[in-house]
């Protein structure tokens, strides 16, 4: 379950900005994404990555 005072003290980053972040294109991400990676929270039709789940996944990948 969501708790939602979690929600609005983490830090969330857009596709977009992963990519841009990690050096990498969107297409990249995205399948990170659908592969199951990479976590993310998808609000309507965009994903939202959050600084701790990125943090995760970059010591995990070094």
């Amino acid at each position: 379950m969501i708790n939602i005072t979690n929600i609005e003290k983490e830090q969330y980053y857009s596709i977009e900005e992963v990519a841009k972040l990690l050096k990498v294109v969107y297409l990249t991400v995205y399948r990170w994404i659908q592969s199951k990676k990479l976590s993310a929270i998808k609000a309507g039709k965009q994903y939202r990555i959050s600084k701790s789940d990125l943090d995760k996944f970059t010591n995990k990948h070094k």
